[in-house]
């Protein structure tokens, strides 16, 4: 079968799963908004968005998954279009961004779910692993880092907020990150054609970064960000004990969260899978149907398919 032809077959599979639909539930005191598709009997797959962007980043995957998986992908506090209560007095840290999404899956009653850990998504959905190991029933990790060594040399600026989280640090990251300019060139450094990035993705991250108060979110999180690198040995202590089934899918030229990172998991977890994509940091807006195949033929590997929907499905 032709690249071409598989790539038609993949899209008319998933036309004819269910419609992504969109909602909102209460947890942790936050209006948390999320994208669905599939059966509710279906193996859970959580997509967990990273920075700047919103569950809108899996807007192609969802309908891909959804024929085989009941997928959710919430936005994350300060992202996208969940909303938090002034009165809930949010403290936007990676710790607590975990303990709403954990009481997101409490909400929606998920006992059992793989994971899809991008950028911020990643120690997000870590946190959670290593807090309920037994719900987690597989990882796939898009360019979501866990080891020091994947840490590409574009965080130098946030690296020197960290040592010394000055207000003129903190406003050169202001001026140097949350932007447009940015946040496109996130989206568009090491792809081969840039033209082939959906604009309205990194325009609509812009226009939700430009909400009144969100880029002060956005510079308390860059500074929390360090809180994950201190976690690194934590992660990497629940590969090695857990041993959860992975695959790391990685864009190859991005310039966070570089290939080393992605190599990094065998050393704890030596069956881990590992693929490289001639793509950026958001590999999804140019090789969507490479990654819903691999992680496809990971899952149902793993024993994570329609068969073992009782072990999968929200209970």
């Amino acid at each position: 079968m032709s690249e071409a032809v598989s790539r038609m077959e993949t899209k008319r599979r998933a036309s004819s799963g269910a419609r992504t639909t969109s909602h909102k539930v209460e947890a942790d005191g936050v209006q948390v908004f999320y994208r669905e598709a599939g059966e509710a009997a279906a193996p859970v797959v959580l997509l967990l968005h990273g920075f700047p962007t919103s569950s809108f980043m899996y807007r192609e995957l969802i309908p891909l998954l959804a024929s085989d998986y009941r997928v959710i992908a919430p936005d994350l506090p300060g992202f996208g279009f969940t909303e938090v209560p002034a009165e809930r007095k949010y403290a936007y840290t990676f710790d607590q961004l975990a303990h709403t999404i954990d009481a997101f899956t409490q909400a929606l009653k998920l006992s059992r779910y793989a994971i899809y850990v991008f950028d911020y998504g990643a120690p997000t959905g870590l946190r959670l692993a290593m807090e309920h190991p037994e719900r987690v029933t597989a990882i796939v990790s898009q360019n979501g880092n866990a080891y020091e060594e994947g840490l590409g040399d574009a965080w130098g600026p946030i690296r020197k907020y960290w040592a010394q989280p000055s207000a003129e640090n903190r406003d050169i990251i202001r001026q140097s990150v949350l932007t447009a300019g940015g946040t496109r060139w996130q989206y568009t450094h090491g792809v081969a054609n840039p033209e082939t990035i959906a604009p309205e993705s990194y325009t609509l991250d812009t226009a939700l970064l430009e909400r009144p108060g969100n880029k002060e979110i956005q510079l308390d999180l860059f500074l929390d960000y360090a809180s994950n690198v201190k976690l690194y040995p934590k992660f990497q202590e629940y590969f090695r004990k857990s041993k959860p089934a992975l695959l790391a899918i990685w864009g190859k030229n991005d310039p966070f969260f570089i290939p080393a990172g992605a190599e990094a998991f065998r050393k704890d977890i030596p069956t881990a899978k590992v693929q490289f994509l001639d793509t950026g940091h958001f590999a999804l807006e140019t090789h969507v149907e490479e990654i819903a195949e691999a992680m496809k033929e990971f899952l149902r590997g793993n024993g994570i398919a329609r068969a073992s929907a009782g072990s999968g499905s929200a209970g």
